[in-house]
């Protein structure tokens, strides 16, 4: 069962990251994905399949002073 963020999710093996982020409810365009501790470029979010062994680490840009 693959990993986001430290916690198991069944709901995403098999999914590209792309599908995975819009499952999960995260704004593509707001995050750096981490797979299995290698940051993953945006371009290849919807080519990297999840598989049961994968740890996604999903990292929101957050804005303020």
């Amino acid at each position: 069962m693959a990993q986001v963020n430290g916690k198991t999710d069944t709901s995403v093996d098999g999914c590209t990251i792309g599908a995975a982020l819009e499952r999960l409810g995260f704004d593509r365009a707001r995050v750096a994905c981490e797979l299995n501790g290698e940051i993953v470029p945006r371009a290849e979010y919807d080519e990297r399949a999840l598989d049961e062994h994968d740890a996604l680490e999903v990292v929101r840009f957050v804005g303020g002073g």
